[in-house]
Formats: C-alpha cells, sequence, structure tokens
C-alpha cells in the first residue's frame, strides 16, 4: 500500500514534486560547487607553495635577519675591471661576475645536522641560493682633436701633453657594458628527494647523481635555457668556472626557483663561502606535530627564523587569495542560505499538499489507518522528492565542477617574502642592501580545478535525506493532526 500510494502521487502531483526536488538540487549543486572550488583552490595553494619549498618539505629554516645598521646599508657591491683598452692584450671587451648569496645572510652547514637532531624532525637538507650578476662591455679611449690654431701635443690619442688651441678636447670613447642578472641554487645530490628542485620535472636530459658533489655539473630551468638558448651537452661559465648541462627541468608550477642548479659544494666554491648554506629544508615526521618541531628548532637553534608552510601562506596574495576569501566566506554563506531556503521551501510545499489532501487522510483514518501510518506515508513521499532532488543536484554540481575544470581560468598569487622565505628564487628585482632579503617575492600563475572528492558527493547525499526529512516534517506534523471528521465535512 506505501509503494501504491507513492507512485500515484509522484505522478498526480508531479508539478509540485518536481518544485521541490529543483529547490533542493539547486542548494545541493551550489553546496558541491563551492566545496569542490575551495578544495581546488587548497590544493593551487599548496601548489604555490612548494614551488618555494619543494616537495616533502613542511618548513625552512634561515639566518635570523638582522635590524639595519643605521648609517649604511650592508655589503656593498663592487666591481673590479683591468685599465686597459684596445690593442693593449685585447679588442677592450671585458667581464665580471658577482656571485653573492640571496639575502646576504648565511648559515652554517652544521646546522643542517643540528636540525635533523632535533625531536619530531623526519629529514633536513640544506641549501645555497645565490644572485649572480654578470656585467660585460668594453672601454673605449677618446681621441683628441685640434681646433684650429692649435699646437700638436705628445700623441694624437689624448694623454700625452702639448698647448692646444681653442676648440682642443677629446671626443668619443666612454663605456659600454650590459649588465645580467640570474640566480644559481646549490643543491645536496646527495639528498635529491628535498628541495627546490623537487618541484620541476627533467624534461630533457638528466638530474644530478649522488657522485656529483664535486662535479661541475649543472641544470638548467627550461625558461631560461630557452631564452639563452642553451641545451643539454652546452657549457655555461659562472665567475670563470666552465659547468657542463646535463639536464634541462621544467617548474611544475610554471615559475622555477632559480634559473641554474649546480650542487652545493661548487655553489660555495663560486661565493667564496665554504661550508656555509641559506636554507635548511624540514620533513616533519608527523605533519600534525609542525607547530611543536618549529618550537623545538627555535628553542635549540638559535639565531634561526623557522616558517612553516602556513606561514607562508599568510603571505600569499593577489586574485588567488581573493577568491579563497569569496570562496570560502560569501560563497560558503550563499550556498547555506540557498540550501536553508530550498528546505523550507520544500516543506511549505509538502504542508500545503498535505492540507489539499484532507478529505483523502481523513478518509483513510475512518478505515483504519492510525496517525503514524499517515505521517510515514507523508514522510516517504517527501524522502523520495529529496532523494530526486539529491540526484540532480549532484548532477548539476558535477558538471559545473567538469566545465570549471575544463576553462582551468588562471588565478594569481603574489608571495611576500619577508618571513624569513627558505628560497634562492629568480633573477632580477632588487639583488642588493635591503632590497635582497625580499629577493623570494614573486607572482605565480596557477589554473584554477574544481576536484569532486566522495567526501563531497557523500555530503550531498546527506543534504539530500536531510531535505526530504525536513520537508516530510512540515507535512507529517500537518497530517498528523488531521481527524476523520475534517474529511466527512468535505463531502459534497
Amino acid at each position: 500500500m506505501f509503494f501504491t500510494y507513492l507512485r500515484r502521487e509522484l505522478r498526480r502531483r508531479r508539478k509540485a514534486a518536481l518544485v521541490v526536488a529543483s529547490g533542493l538540487a539547486l542548494g545541493i549543486a551550489l553546496v558541491i560547487v563551492v566545496t569542490s572550488v575551495s578544495a581546488g583552490m587548497s590544493a593551487a595553494q599548496d601548489k604555490v607553495l612548494q614551488s618555494l619549498y619543494g616537495l616533502g618539505t613542511d618548513m625552512t629554516v634561515t639566518k635570523a635577519q638582522k635590524p639595519p645598521q643605521e648609517g649604511g646599508n650592508g655589503t656593498r657591491p663592487r666591481f673590479r675591471f683591468d685599465a686597459r683598452g684596445e690593442g693593449e692584450g685585447g679588442d677592450g671587451e671585458q667581464s665580471s661576475d658577482m656571485v653573492v648569496p640571496q639575502g646576504f645572510e648565511t648559515l652554517d652547514a652544521a646546522t643542517v645536522t643540528r636540525v635533523a637532531g632535533q625531536e619530531g624532525v623526519a629529514k633536513a637538507v640544506g641549501g645555497l641560493s645565490l644572485q649572480v650578476v654578470k656585467v660585460n662591455g668594453q672601454f673605449k679611449r677618446g681621441e683628441l682633436r685640434r681646433g684650429q690654431g692649435g699646437q700638436g701635443g705628445q700623441g694624437s690619442q689624448g694623454g700625452g701633453r702639448g698647448s692646444g688651441g681653442a676648440g682642443d678636447g677629446v671626443q668619443g670613447g666612454g663605456a659600454d657594458f650590459d649588465v645580467n642578472s640570474y640566480s644559481v641554487y646549490g643543491t645536496d645530490v646527495a639528498q635529491p628527494a628535498m628541495g627546490p628542485l623537487t618541484t620541476s620535472k627533467i624534461s630533457s636530459g638528466r638530474g644530478f647523481q649522488t657522485g656529483e658533489t664535486d662535479a661541475a655539473v649543472a641544470v638548467l630551468d627550461s625558461a631560461y635555457a630557452q631564452k639563452n638558448k642553451l641545451a643539454v651537452g652546452a657549457e655555461i661559465t659562472v665567475k670563470k668556472t666552465v659547468f657542463k648541462v646535463v639536464g634541462i627541468a621544467t617548474a611544475d608550477s610554471g615559475d622555477a626557483a632559480a634559473n641554474v642548479y649546480v650542487p652545493l659544494k661548487q655553489a660555495q666554491a663560486l661565493a667564496g663561502t665554504p661550508d656555509k648554506i641559506t636554507t635548511v629544508y624540514v620533513q616533519a615526521a608527523d605533519s600534525q606535530a609542525i607547530g611543536s618541531v618549529k618550537q623545538a628548532i627555535q628553542k635549540n637553534v638559535p639565531d634561526t627564523t623557522v616558517t612553516t608552510s602556513a606561514d607562508l601562506a599568510d603571505t600569499v596574495s593577489g586574485s588567488l587569495s581573493t577568491a579563497s576569501s569569496l570562496a570560502s566566506t560569501v560563497g560558503a554563506w550563499l550556498s547555506y542560505t540557498v540550501l536553508a531556503a530550498a528546505f523550507l521551501v520544500a516543506g511549505l510545499l509538502t504542508s500545503s499538499a498535505v492540507s489539499r489532501r484532507v478529505r483523502e487522510f481523513g478518509t483513510l483514518k475512518a478505515l483504519g489507518w492510525t496517525s503514524s501510518r499517515v505521517t510515514r506515508q507523508v514522510v516517504g513521499e517527501a524522502l523520495v522528492n529529496g532523494l530526486i532532488g539529491g540526484a540532480l543536484g549532484i548532477g548539476i554540481g558535477l558538471a559545473a565542477a567538469y566545465a570549471i575544470t575544463a576553462a582551468s581560468p588562471s588565478l594569481t598569487a603574489h608571495l611576500g617574502g619577508g618571513g624569513g622565505g627558505g628560497r634562492g628564487a629568480g633573477g632580477g628585482g632588487r639583488m642588493f642592501g635591503q632590497g635582497a632579503r625580499h629577493a623570494a617575492a614573486k607572482a605565480v600563475d596557477v589554473a584554477l580545478t574544481a576536484p569532486v572528492s566522495l567526501s563531497t558527493i557523500g555530503l550531498a547525499v546527506a543534504l539530500a535525506v536531510a531535505g526530504g526529512l525536513v520537508a516530510g516534517g512540515f507535512g507529517g506534523w500537518r497530517a498528523s493532526r488531521l481527524r476523520p471528521a475534517d474529511a466527512l465535512r468535505r463531502v459534497e
């Protein structure tokens, strides 16, 4: 009898059932979309942070920054050139490389061992981030030109002494230099599973081998290699050291941690900083204990700054941060407001439908149906409507999430490097003085996806059942108050 009435009511009240199911479907679909987009933004943010840290890295340890001293700006760059020109040992072209650690702050390499010995640390790896500034160009001597009536001095190239007339002077000459900046990261080739290079995939050639701790080999970022027309087997020179390119790496996030990767010992030799590093990359034994591990390192390894992914996430701004904030606040409130409204409308429509079935339910009670049986019938019908609405909502939500993933709208994340960020990132920007401390700042474009998890589907089913029960509760309460006399009063 239950299923007979159920089928009959669904056929007879198709429009009302469709309205109830559609309202629930809209609310459930909106919840699915907002939940999936929020998950996609969280994944995008994790991807951005991994581009700074490296896969498997939970935190970084860097040198604690000292306040700027009054009357000075710290280390100042110096370039030295030979005083030679054309015809003096060459054609006048000169080149000079200046290699400095990012931020001019370094730690002793022994810090890696100290950090690794802290409770809760599973692995620690050191790295050295460098900035290379290459100045290349030539000097040209000027020529002394005599004016009318002038008397020749000694030599026609200037530099000799003589008495010239009015209009004498040096013409031409000067200097023409090109400045190029790029970043170099010294990686511990003995432990390749951690560090910024892990966020890139070798697209050509090979990566470092564990025995190449002292080898003059390099892996280039694909964008840098393409820009400078370099390939596997080519050679690059950094501060008179020739490196052979053994591999090309493509960054997963679209922005590499460095332009050139070399073994750690080679990087230390380039910078003239033996047994020095800029960053310790740390992996915690338990992801739930990152906070306590951070406290232990800060307590037992003085004069350092510990930065976790949560700390760095606070520095993310741009469209990714804005969209994430909107999804977690406005989007969530909107979706649940629509869902609550759908529940209310479903309950009112079900209660209204029961009011129009007074004679039917009153007659059934006169024939022996109890109030609980009538209530179960109404709740069952509302529950089926809720499940239909849930199925529609899941279908609409999945379609919308697939459309977002297929479109993959691009969001920009601006990352601030002021939090002690352990990254030796790309060239350019302000490289000296206070600006070097913010060398880690960059903008990363990430594609937004909307992954739908099984938990999200489960939430949708639970909401569909809840919607049916809420609607059935309204209608059941109304039906339980009907009396057989109500049916008799409506008999024509």
